[in-house]
Order: C-alpha cells, then sequence, then structure tokens
C-alpha cells in the first residue's frame, strides 16, 4: 500500500487558494507518495480546468515522483445526487462526470463521490430525503455514470460518510452489486465508519468493491464532527483495518484527509500523518 494525501489537507486547500506546485513540493518532501487531487468551481482548480492545465498538473505530479491518488471535489454537498430538485441532480451527474474525465488524463484509477443524503448533517436546514427515495435516486444516477466511468477507464469510489444511508456493509456491498460495473466500488474511510460499526469488519465484507480507502481516526465517547483527531490518537484498530486491508488483496493509496487544520502551525499536522502513516503501514 502507499501513502497519499488530499489537496484539502494543506492550508489554502480547502478554499482551493494553496498553488498545487507547492503543495506538490511539500507532500513530496514529507514522504507522501501521492496527491488527491481537489476540484472546485472556481479558481486555478475548477471544473473548466482545461486539458492543457491537466496536463500541466500531471507533470507537476510527475517531476516531484508523485502519482495522482485520486481525483475528488467537494461540490456535489450543494449539488446531491439524492436531490428532490432535477437541475441539481444533473448538476451533480455532471460534476461526477467532470472529475471521471479529468481523473482518466491524469492516469489516476479512481474518484470519490459523495453520494448525496437522506440528511445532511452540517445543513440544518436542508432537505430531508426518504431513504429509499435517496437510495433509488443514488442507483439511477450511478447507473448512468458507470458508462462514462469505464470509458475513461476511471473507477467512481462512492464514500461512506454521515448521511444517513448505507448503514450497513451488507446493505453497501449489495448495492455495488446491483450496479454490476467493475468500475463501480466503494471509497471506503475508515475513520467516517467508526459511528456505525467496525472498519475491519466493513473492508473485509466489501473486499474487492473497495476502490480507495480514506485515512482519519476518530475518538466514539466525542460523537460528532470534533471527535476527529490525528491518527493513531482516536479509537480506529489499525493493526486489524490493515490486516483486513492485506487479506482483500487491497495494495492502493491509503488517502489522509486532515482537516479541519491545526489553530497553530498548521503544516505541522501534514508531518505528524506522514510519521503515522509510516507506522500504520509497517502494522
Amino acid at each position: 500500500m502507499k501513502k497519499g494525501i488530499n489537496y484539502w489537507s494543506f492550508p489554502g486547500g480547502l478554499d482551493g487558494t494553496k498553488d498545487f506546485a507547492a503543495a506538490v513540493k511539500e507532500a513530496k518532501e514529507l514522504g507522501y507518495e501521492g496527491m488527491e487531487v481537489c476540484l472546485f468551481p472556481d479558481g486555478p482548480l475548477s471544473f473548466d480546468i482545461s486539458d492543457s492545465d491537466v496536463a500541466a498538473l500531471g507533470k507537476t505530479l510527475d517531476s516531484a515522483g508523485l502519482q495522482p491518488a485520486s481525483v475528488t471535489c467537494g461540490a456535489l454537498w450543494d449539488n446531491q445526487l439524492t436531490s428532490s430538485d432535477p437541475a441539481k441532480r444533473e448538476a451533480g451527474k455532471n460534476i461526477v462526470k467532470r472529475c471521471l474525465e479529468v481523473a482518466g488524463q491524469l492516469g489516476a484509477t479512481g474518484i470519490l463521490v459523495v453520494p448525496g443524503s437522506v440528511e445532511t448533517f452540517f445543513l440544518p436546514d436542508g432537505e430531508i430525503v426518504p431513504y429509499d427515495v435517496a437510495t433509488k435516486r443514488v442507483e439511477e444516477a450511478v447507473k448512468e455514470l458507470a458508462p462514462v466511468a469505464e470509458k475513461n477507464k476511471v473507477a467512481i469510489g462512492i464514500e461512506n460518510v454521515w448521511n444517513k444511508m448505507f448503514m450497513s456493509p451488507l446493505e453497501a456491498r449489495d448495492f455495488v452489486d446491483g450496479i454490476g460495473s467493475e468500475y463501480v466500488g466503494w471509497f471506503f474511510d475508515v475513520g467516517n465508519i467508526l459511528l456505525m460499526g467496525f472498519p475491519e469488519q466493513w473492508i473485509r465484507i466489501l473486499g474487492k468493491r473497495i476502490k480507495k480507502v480514506h485515512v482519519k481516526d476518530f475518538r466514539r465517547a466525542v460523537g460528532t464532527i470534533d471527535g476527529f483527531v490525528d491518527l493513531l490518537e482516536g479509537d480506529v484498530n489499525w493493526p486489524e483495518v490493515v490486516k483486513a486491508l492485506k487479506e482483500v488483496g487491497y495494495d492502493d493509496f491509503l488517502i489522509a484527509e486532515m482537516i479541519p487544520y491545526y489553530n497553530h502551525a498548521p503544516e505541522t499536522r501534514l508531518a505528524n500523518t506522514s510519521l503515522a502513516l509510516d507506522k500504520i503501514l509497517k502494522m
């Protein structure tokens, strides 16, 4: 397995103001092997990025000896595939299509897709969608998007997020199997799953359906978004997680997504994360 870092994890990354080349340089110096590229509605890393600029991103990564670990974006929270607004669902599908195209051009093998939600926990006035309706809408969207993934040879990785959907690894497994495409699977987030289960169990049940892995750590006793902590500081049973990943044959990136930032010297978290990943990968 390889050590990756998400662009958002760099100070300035969440709003897209962090210079990409600088982030890549810092990632290399800290010992990371890959970068998760993040797209935005606007700015230098926008959905409208030209093919030549995508090629430049790839050259920046390659020159530093880093691989494109995956591609993601945050705009799917505002354009959910579960929305009752057809325009938002269509916008969400277009975002996924663009991420697939950019990932294919970069040579990344997977993208992260937030599937939408029954309820979005950080949007208290947001829409609440019936569970069965939400699942059906995601199913319809992903079936439509699967041929685009196959064309670009890039996997759609559905991320387990706090969305009150896919609450069981059995449900998650069966959803992917129902799509019926080798280019649709799970972007498994180790830390996110602690509210509803044990990551090592999910990994063994999902098996080859896991396309990519995000790593975070979490303290169950906190039970809110404030429970996310540095790797090795929370309740993730890392030896069992690594063992399970090896059992199912996962040999891709462990991509750290380390937000929010430290209040002071936020770049320190990137160094701490690199060191922690070294320890985890040796378990």
